[in-house]
């Protein structure tokens, strides 16, 4: 399809940037939120019916595009601590600053891959995960045969550019894809295969290095080789999905938008009012502001042209940053190496924590994904930290008493405390990492906007993994303490500014961030009727 059927506005008076547009006026407060709350009395569509039921096989192709940063994360974590590897590229067992390249060059990658994400608006969701997908299959050769540490440098930056494409575009598609009323829970298990790539990957190298160590390159290679496989699933049958009914919308086909939201919102029921709600304010809003494309994507203006724009793109900023640097990295990263800091050495056992590790993250990051759309986000992020601070508090103390005195209890109580605060990250951080920032962002700001994630993702996870063994090595547990007081930080900040997003449409957002307090304005309590599930059901 020709680029100028993408790019077509819905109106003739749009053809220019959105900055020459006319401001549209806010809704009545409450407006919106009636029409979402009358349009749920006709009935709850059946979240078993024939149209979810395929929803969520299609969404569960998408979620593999996730694996794809936890496999990495995992991976390279697992194989630095296998002697073969280190020897091989000439790299200290206990890490420096080219452990640091070899890690952070992911996320330099990832800054560079974050400048193409206006593919997602031009052309679809489903082509960058595409091109994204195959770009990775190419990266993962690459480094599975490099013979110089500069060559896997290389093939590591591959990936990761490659990878930003698909696993940026794979939660905007997710975002527009999960009707309402389940927003939370439909995209935020997005984010939770993270470590189905991270179980993949830290079994492979146990098993590789159980039973292949005897081969000098086998049992690193041969994983670096199965990071092949979820992406090549994805590139295989992303076709089979439907396109975002919001970027058919912007690219004029809104007849085809209205049938994906009838069979997949609605379970086929045309008359359904949640069918006519969203097709209303998806192209009211799309009419005012339209999509990006690659002629205005380094135009920012639109982020920051209003106060509510502004407000918005900090808590973008702000949220990706907190999803990085919250002292979760330098756990995935490097558990292996903190293991070895309270006195467990023994490769295997290390490799076999790591797993178990990667394990409760999953279990909690599912569960959590539930309780986003009961308890709402704020106060999941908030009782999470708040964990996250007691977490590292007392992981410092018992790593410092290892150090001090070399008791047992305190290397056993260390190491709880370091899957605990893992767990506790994952409940309520791990499904909205990419999510949250979708949800706060308007339609015209969302690409930019998730570039603007996934840039300062980056920079914070290339702090992270640069810095992290040469601290480590340096300052050993007051690395802990540093995060103590950063996650202090974190929560006065979640507490005082982060909107809650809980139990409206992505439109309906708008009228949050055109209030005086946008915080204060989404704590009011958002009734949405639900009819008895015997009567009404679709």
């Amino acid at each position: 399809m020709s680029a100028s059927v993408h790019e077509k506005p819905l109106s003739p008076e749009h053809e220019e940037s959105s900055d020459q547009l006319e401001p549209v006026d806010p809704p009545k407060e409450g407006e919106l939120t009636s029409r979402l709350a009358a349009a749920y009395q006709y009935g709850r569509p059946d979240p078993f019916g024939k149209g979810y039921l395929r929803m969520y096989l299609f969404c569960s192709l998408v979620y593999l595009c996730s694996t794809m940063n936890g496999f990495d994360g995992s991976l390279m974590g697992s194989i630095n601590a296998l002697p073969n590897y280190t020897n091989y590229y000439g790299l200290p067992s206990s890490g420096n600053s080219s452990t640091g390249i070899v890690f952070a060059i992911f996320f330099v990658g990832q800054m560079v891959g974050a400048l193409f994400i206006w593919l997602a608006d031009w052309r679809g969701r489903r082509l960058p995960i595409f091109l994204g997908c195959i770009g990775v299959l190419i990266g993962t050769i690459v480094t599975s045969t490099a013979k110089t540490l500069g060559v896997f440098v290389g093939g590591r930056f591959l990936l990761s550019f490659f990878a930003t494409w698909a696993t940026t575009s794979a939660p905007l598609y997710m975002i527009e894809m999960a009707p309402p009323l389940y927003r939370g829970v439909i995209a935020g298990l997005y984010n939770t295969l993270w470590y189905m790539g991270s179980i993949i990957a830290t079994s492979a190298v146990y098993g590789a290095h159980l039973h292949l160590s005897w081969d000098g390159e086998l049992d690193w290679r041969l994983p670096l080789w199965l990071q092949m496989l979820c992406p090549a699933i994805v590139a295989i049958f992303i076709w089979l999905c439907p396109e975002s009914p919001r970027w058919l919308i912007g690219a004029g086909r809104s007849e085809e938008a209205r049938q994906i939201l009838v069979k997949y919102h609605a379970n086929g029921d045309e008359n359904h009012p949640l069918v006519a709600l969203e097709m209303d304010e998806m192209t009211e809003s799309l009419k005012h502001n339209p999509m990006t494309s690659w002629r205005n994507f380094f135009d920012l203006r639109v982020l920051v042209k209003t106060k509510g724009r502004r407000y918005r793109l900090l808590l973008d900023i702000a949220f990706s940053w907190f999803g990085q640097f919250s002292g979760n990295n330098i756990i995935s990263y490097y558990l292996p190496h903190l293991l070895d800091n309270v006195g467990i050495t023994d490769v295997n056992t290390q490799l076999l924590l790591n797993i178990i590790y990667a394990i409760i993250g999953w279990v909690f990051a599912a569960a959590g994904t539930r309780f986003h759309d009961v308890f709402g986000r704020r106060t999941m992020f908030l009782g999470s930290i708040a964990g996250m601070i007691v977490c590292l508090a007392i992981t410092a103390g018992t790593a410092a008493g290892y150090v001090h005195t070399g008791s047992q209890q305190s290397s056993d109580a260390s190491i709880a405390f370091i899957f605990i605060f893992g767990a506790v990250f994952a409940l309520a951080f791990t499904s909205m990492q990419p999510i949250y920032p979708g949800e706060v962002l308007s339609n015209d700001m969302r690409a930019k906007g998730m570039g603007i994630f996934q840039l300062t993702a980056g920079v914070a996870s290339f702090v992270n993994t640069f810095a992290a063994p040469v601290a480590l090595n340096n300052i050993g547990y007051w690395f802990y303490v540093f995060f103590v007081f950063w996650d202090c930080f974190e929560w006065i900040i979640v507490y005082f500014f982060f909107v809650e997003t809980k139990g409206r449409t992505l439109e309906e957002l708008d009228e949050i961030f055109e209030s005086d307090n946008p915080c204060k304005a989404s704590l009011k309590p958002i009734d949405i009727p639900i009819s008895d599930e015997k009567a009404n059901r679709v």
